[in-house]
């Protein structure tokens, strides 16, 4: 059955127990499983404490992050490698299952022309080098395709199913996003589709990175996509609700994304379960 889970930033800017133990009841209440934590310095991250506090609330744990404006990838790698395994060890540490998000490349960087053959070929050395240090942590490890304006490395979900093949890592998977397919792809069905086996992570997020249901995202069509390619893993609202300096710049996210930020999940969370449901799916 599919995990329902939530990224940190509908609820805090950061990776912060005192308010996730605060919320963590509501978070019950509202079939959650799941909580994603976004590393963007993670050595900030209390392994033990964070560790805890997952087995206390019977929580799945994720890391994700987009790599820090000081790295590329591609044109030095072992920086943004090394900056990588640092926080593989972080999730590692309090016990979480995967990493994953713009872990190939860096969020709002584009070279304003299309990805050369050149580009691909140091990416896939790279992603294959970070899935080899994910596998050896016993993790598995993501790539989310962002939409053209955060990136020209990876924009749709054939893509990503393209850079997996590549690679062949055994750990490596899909991340899609429901707001970067609705600037990227065809449709929710063929996007979903050309991710094929690979899909491992979906991001639920409105088109407006606010309350799901109160944007442009058509909802029944993303989840009946997922149903026909008969997706069980790991689902999770992703808001921009509150969201971390380091990253807002590389977002563009300049406003705020709700009238009230308490509905994200209030509001946010039933209404997915609500639209999965007519989906035939179950969260």
């Amino acid at each position: 059955m599919p995990k329902l889970g939530v990224h940190v930033f509908a609820l805090a800017p950061s990776w912060d127990l005192e308010t996730f133990r605060r919320e963590a009841p509501r978070l019950r209440e509202n079939g959650v499983g799941l909580i994603e934590i976004p590393l963007l310095r993670p050595a900030e991250i209390d392994a033990a404490a964070t560790r805890a506090f997952a087995e206390e609330h019977g929580l799945e744990l994720v890391g994700s992050l987009g790599l820090p404006d000081r790295l590329d990838s591609i044109a030095d790698p072992d920086p943004a490698l090394a900056f990588l395994e640092e926080a593989m060890d972080a999730v590692a540490g309090f016990g979480g299952t995967a990493l994953s998000g713009v872990t190939y490349g860096t969020i709002g960087r584009t070279t304003k022309v299309a990805r050369t053959p050149a580009e691909w070929d140091a990416m896939v050395r790279f992603v294959g080098r970070a899935a080899d240090a994910a596998e050896a942590r016993g993790l598995r490890f993501g790539i989310e395709p962002c939409n053209r304006y955060e990136t020209h490395l990876l924009n749709t979900a054939a893509d990503g199913a393209a850079l997996c093949e590549a690679v062949g890592a055994r750990n490596l998977f899909v991340h899609l996003d429901t707001y970067h397919m609705n600037v990227e792809e065809a449709s929710f069905a063929e996007g979903f589709a050309d991710a094929g086996g690979h899909l491992g992570y979906v991001h639920l997020s409105e088109a407006n990175r606010g309350v799901p249901g109160r944007g442009m995202i058509d909802w029944d069509a993303a989840f009946a996509g997922l149903a026909a390619v008969g997706y069980d893993g790991p689902m999770a609202l992703e808001s921009m609700n509150h969201v971390d300096p380091d990253i807002a710049a590389g977002l563009a996210v300049w406003r705020p994304v709700a009238a009230d930020p308490a509905h994200v999940v209030d509001e946010g969370l039933p209404f997915l379960r609500a639209a999965a449901a007519r989906a035939g799916l179950s969260l």
